[in-house]
């Protein structure tokens, strides 16, 4: 029988940036161990039933699928997310959404909306960081909801809900203290939408528009009418769109605008101030 290491080495991703770890991800999840676990035990066996499990999962890796596809789950911030491919993968550049959102609003009693929620990550990360927060996630495709309601009843965040809505479509009369999003913000032109992960993961989540802004336009004009006077919009973007977000929340009148930079140096989010 093959051996951990063996199959390891032999594993064939020509194509991907992190072969190695993609390849070890896979073959934990066919052992139903950690990637720790190879690593401590490279010489133990493997079994036919286990190989091939890991080999059909390397094809579809070759093939393009994304390693969190295949896996049907995905990390973000302190959780393990279930993911599906009609939602986003969450993304490590969408923590900083979480990290900047907890430093807005004191933990004590607030409400709080996730517009786009997918697998419900931004919600459930913030929902778990803050017990006294009500935090309510939408998105207007209904198998996401459901993914990101499995989601909070896996992790048992009783603080948060979600429910189907474009954008605010169905929250009439419903105001909030912080209105958080990581819209489709990439242009219809864009030459990465044909490559890389990204051409698995749903259209309907990347894409707004000729210039990406599509929909950013929307939540920012629809904003002040469901965020309390002094609350805050934060909203994530493009690493070049920044200036032109800041440009459309000071038109319609929020106060306080900036920008944010992401670990690779990027302008990732952009915030304002409801007056």
């Amino acid at each position: 029988m093959p051996t951990i290491e063996s199959l390891l080495h032999s594993a064939d991703l020509p194509d991907s940036p992190s072969a190695r770890v993609d390849a070890e991800w896979l073959l934990a999840a066919a052992l139903g161990k950690s990637t720790s676990y190879l690593r401590t035990w490279p010489e133990r066996e493997v079994t036919p039933a286990c190989a091939e499990r890991f080999a059909a999962d390397l094809a579809r890796r070759r093939r393009g699928e994304p390693v969190a596809y295949i896996l049907g789950r995905q990390g973000f911030w302190s959780l393990e997310l279930e993911v599906a491919p009609d939602t986003l993968i969450p993304r490590p550049d969408t923590e900083l959404l979480v990290e900047t959102a907890l430093r807005m609003l004191a933990a004590t009693p607030s409400r709080v909306l996730d517009l786009g929620t997918g697998t419900g990550a931004i919600a459930l990360a913030l929902a778990a960081e803050r017990p006294a927060w009500q935090v309510c996630g939408v998105d207007r495709i209904g198998a996401a909801v459901a993914l990101a309601e499995r989601n909070r009843l896996r992790l048992g965040l009783n603080n948060a809900t979600f429910a189907v809505s474009d954008w605010f479509s169905a929250l009439d009369g419903e105001r909030f203290q912080l209105i958080v999003s990581n819209p489709p913000y990439i242009p219809a032109s864009d030459p990465h939408l044909l490559q890389g992960d990204v051409r698995f993961e749903p259209q309907s989540a990347l894409v707004a528009g000729q210039d990406g802004l599509d929909d950013i336009r929307a939540i920012i004009a629809q904003t002040p009418g469901h965020l309390q006077p002094g609350g805050w919009l934060l909203l994530e973007h493009g690493y070049d769109q920044a200036e032109a977000v800041r440009a459309l929340l000071a038109a319609r009148g929020f106060e306080a605008t900036e920008s944010r930079r992401d670990l690779g140096g990027h302008e990732r989010i952009s915030l304002g101030r409801l007056p």
